[in-house]
């Protein structure tokens, strides 16, 4: 994961970007690309950029579950939400992971090396149940599974 940007680095990353053009979610996506994550200075920069309001901007961000606002952990899971998911038993997989992990969706490690949220389906369904760690397909899980992976990833012998 790259340093916290400086104003400079966000508003020449974004400077491509023009307002009433769509380009919300380009800059968001660039911005996120390249640090992980969507600072609050950030959503400032690209309110500005834009021509708009950093509410407007941040509408977007809290929109859709993919564009964080804090850094990611060093290995990140992502539970699948999807219908195909939790018809094979996802929640279970969830809720097995979470209190394997000690973690509540949406949470990280204190030492932020592993974190837990909500991903939304990438149409790997035949894979169902999943998660993706580090953004790596783990699928057709039994809550076993889903406790022996958590299990690795607290331990730190699987990234």
């Amino acid at each position: 994961m790259a340093a916290a940007p400086s104003l400079q680095e966000l508003r020449e990353l974004v400077a491509e970007f023009q307002p009433n053009r769509g380009h919300v979610l380009p800059a968001l996506h660039k911005v996120q690309e390249k640090y992980g994550y969507v600072s609050r200075e950030a959503i400032e920069v690209i309110a500005r950029q834009l021509n708009t309001t950093p509410a407007l901007i941040f509408g977007s961000v809290s929109f859709y579950a993919d564009i964080r606002t804090h850094p990611p952990a060093e290995t990140e899971i992502a539970w699948c939400s999807g219908p195909a998911c939790r018809l094979l038993g996802g929640d279970r997989i969830r809720e097995a992971m979470q209190h394997t992990l000690e973690l509540p969706l949406g949470g990280s490690s204190e030492d932020h090396r592993y974190g837990i949220h909500l991903g939304q389906c990438n149409g790997t369904c035949s894979e169902a149940p999943q998660v993706w760690v580090n953004g790596r397909v783990i699928g057709k899980l039994t809550v076993a599974d889903a406790i022996l992976l958590a299990r690795e990833i607290k331990e730190g012998s699987r990234e």
